[in-house]
């Protein structure tokens, strides 16, 4: 699976005050944090995510087009999961975030 924390790019689309600096947080069924990320392109080590995710996340086909949008890339187990998008320094905005099975 792989979850995406969109902003920037939605600029292209015409929607007005995207946010500029998303980040992501995937929390378990218990509400436990198990991954974060800010800027796809560097990997955030800890919970479920145990080494570099940027190669997974560009051959997935699912990868955000700017620099500063987030991303997770996982196997999860089945059950329930939640998302949630942030702006960076407690910027607010438009953002879109949505998982794609990979």
């Amino acid at each position: 699976m792989i979850v995406r924390a969109i902003g920037p790019e939605l600029t292209r689309f015409g929607v007005p005050n995207a946010l500029a600096d998303p980040a992501l947080d995937l929390h378990n069924s218990t509400g436990a944090l198990i991954a974060s990320n800010d800027n796809w392109q560097t990997t955030v080590i800890g919970g479920i995510i145990t080494s570099d995710q940027v190669s997974a996340i560009q051959n997935s086909g699912h990868a955000p087009t700017q620099p500063s949008e987030s991303a997770i890339i996982a196997t999860l187990q089945p059950g329930n999961y939640t998302a949630i998008v942030r702006g960076v320094s407690n910027t607010t905005g438009v953002s879109s975030g949505g998982g794609v099975r990979s």
